[in-house]
């Protein structure tokens, strides 16, 4: 979940070095390294530091606990090249010993590391002679390429025929778990990286080469990227990049990412977070575009199945984390109702394949905005070994979930930032419903005019949340008025639950409130006994949300004391309710557009109170351990 950063090419500054501010244009080495980093700070934010290399100066290293703004670059005019590193802490707290890079015992190998190295232990032990000066399981990185350089060389460090590359593989051999590394040495010219279960991306300039976790690091230089492949290992010179699976030299594809990198950038909001809140007309636009033939009751999806596996299918099979598991259950109900087919939604990290169901007629759907988070490739690599089908719907190309499963949806939402999802659970809604309708009138389940339904309802979510966001103003005033209360009980029924549990996920996110979400009926059976005039109640009351019972549930924890506010369906009135905000008419994704006013609801309590609101503490934007 750590973010990482190289950098390898010509010097662009005039002055040739100097600490980066928000105001200066990135030139040197140093200067681009800590740009990239601040542009992945979303992937982690304990702690961070640099490591440069120049033909005169040697490695010149600098990291400290804190955020990045904190780290102070050396100047360093003759380097040309870096590494840099932004930290989510696994093993050790966030001290500025544990901060990478981390080196070898004399200090000519740095590496920095994203994942975990699970046998870090018995590495550790084997290697009992080195001085150890971390918590970490990174640092026996270092040491394991010290070792074998210095074994190429014939026991003497540095020698003639130590080879930083040749150690990198066999090093990266030797590790178990998740990684993805970068490794530097005094006196050599290349950045050495290997990845295996945690994601690595090359981009490709004139005169200059990248590697970072994430291509938001770099976009600012260059939209030509090479996704790395598990197992692969890749070495930057001033030549260009090599990369090499199982020993031998191999090509991997070049692709050019569309979106601009301004697109990642805050566009004049104070938050990554309410931006991308806002953009989400556009974010569905996006995912809806080319796919929908409403006049047919059909969709394009660009994706196919073999034949007769959909009119065979027996159960669909959900598997996610965090928003992407609410979208999963919102989804799961589609499924049933448009496609005919028993759908169940697990987290991802309990999923097992399970006894008593048929691999070739079962079909598990990964729902994953990175990509990469690692519990849900574990569940996707458990269904493909049980022999079943698998499907991906993430936002992100090239990533590590695309290449396991047999067929992927993108939901085009485009670059977010903020820790905090927000626009990629309407757009990963949106394609499961598209994906729903599909199935459906694949086998026969669907009529056409229900179909057609359906897609009018998707076709006019864009406008519908447009005029959610126009109602900002009203559901400011609302956090500003409840924002000093001692808890949150979001409810829903039907559709509305899942709505509920991730308008809960996002307020105790970035207020740090206790939040709960509950289907509605279920206040009853328990918590209603934390029910005070000092918990509001936020309720769904929509179309799909069964609202008029839920309503009554509302009024139970009225009745002791607590406030309500709902979401209600644009004409239906709820006099009781505190304050009141209207959804449009959009069938059965309006609990979907009452999840805006959620959103702005958590942001602007958040906002209030004074939070780091992109940066949430112990979060990171995409979690790649398990």
């Amino acid at each position: 979940m750590c973010g990482i950063i190289g950098y390898i090419g010509e010097l662009h500054a005039a002055d040739g070095g100097g600490e980066t501010t928000d105001e200066e244009t990135p030139g040197s080495v140093g200067e681009i390294v800590h740009r990239g980093l601040k542009n992945l700070e979303y992937r982690g934010y304990d702690s961070a530091g640099v490591a440069l290399v120049g033909p005169e100066s040697g490695l010149t290293l600098a990291k400290r606990s804190g955020e990045v703004d904190a780290l102070s670059v050396p100047d360093v005019p003759d380097a040309t090249l870096g590494v840099g590193h932004t930290r989510w802490s696994t093993h050790g707290p966030p001290t500025d010993a544990n901060a990478h890079p981390h080196t070898d015992c004399v200090g000519d190998v740095a590496v920095v590391h994203n994942g975990i190295v699970e046998n870090y232990e018995a590495l550790r032990a084997e290697l009992a002679d080195h001085e150890f000066t971390s918590d970490t399981d990174t640092e026996v990185i270092p040491h394991l390429i010290e070792e074998e350089l210095a074994a190429d060389s014939g026991g003497e460090e540095g020698g003639e025929g130590a080879d930083l590359l040749a150690a990198v593989r066999r090093v990266e051999g030797r590790l178990e778990g998740s990684y993805g590394i970068c490794a530097v040495r005094e006196g050599d010219d290349r950045i050495v990286v290997a990845r295996r279960g945690s994601p690595l991306v090359l981009g490709r300039g004139e005169d200059a080469s990248f590697v970072a976790s994430d291509v938001t690091a770099f976009l600012e230089h260059t939209r030509d990227v090479t996704y790395l492949e598990d197992g692969d290992v890749a070495a930057l010179s001033p030549d260009g990049v090599e990369v090499y699976a199982d020993g031998d030299a191999v090509d991997r594809e070049t692709e050019t990412v569309t979106w601009e990198a301004d697109a990642a950038e805050k566009g004049g909001y104070e938050h990554y977070m309410r931006k991308e809140i806002h953009e989400q007309p556009t974010a569905l636009r996006q995912t809806l575009a080319g796919r929908l033939d409403v006049d047919a009751g059909d969709v394009d999806l660009d994706v196919s199945f073999p034949p007769g596996f959909l009119a065979d299918l027996e159960e669909i099979r959900i598997v996610a984390c965090g928003t992407s598991y609410y979208a999963g259950r919102y989804a799961a109900q589609l499924f049933e109702d448009l496609a005919g087919v028993r759908a169940t939604v697990e987290i991802a990290s309990e999923y097992e394949f399970g006894a008593g169901r048929t691999p070739d007629r079962t079909l598990v759907v990964a729902v994953t905005q990175s990509g990469e988070t690692a519990d849900t490739l574990g569940a996707i690599r458990r269904a493909n070994a049980a022999g079943a089908r698998t499907f991906a719907v993430t936002n992100t190309l090239g990533s590590t979930v695309t290449r396991e499963v047999d067929g992927t949806a993108f939901i085009r939402a485009g670059p977010e930032i903020g820790v905090a999802a927000t626009k990629t659970f309407a757009s990963q809604v949106a394609t499961l419903a598209m994906l729903g309708v599909a199935i459906g009138r694949d086998r026969g389940a669907l009529a056409a005019a229900d179909a057609r339904s359906v897609l009018e309802d998707l076709q006019g979510l864009p406008g519908a949340v447009q005029q959610v966001l126009d109602e900002e103003q009203r559901v400011r005033e609302a956090a500003r008025e409840f924002q000093d209360s001692e808890a949150f009980f979001f409810v829903g029924r039907s559709l509305g639950v899942p709505v509920a549990l991730e308008g809960a996920l996002k307020l105790k996110e970035i207020s740090y409130d206790h939040a709960e979400g509950f289907a509605a009926g279920e206040l009853k059976h328990g918590p209603l006994a934390l029910v005070t005039p000092e918990t509001p109640v936020i309720a769904v009351l929509t179309d799909g949300a069964r609202a008029d019972e839920t309503m009554n549930n509302v009024t139970e924890a009225q009745t002791r004391g607590a406030p309500a506010l709902g979401c209600v369906s644009a004409g239906d009135e709820y006099d009781t309710l505190d304050a009141s905000f209207d959804v449009p008419d959009v069938g059965v994704v309006e609990p979907l557009v009452a999840n805006v006013y959620l959103q702005l609801f958590a942001y602007h309590v958040a906002n209030e109170k004074g939070r780091p609101i992109d940066k949430p503490r112990n979060l990171a934007k995409s979690v790649t351990v398990e």
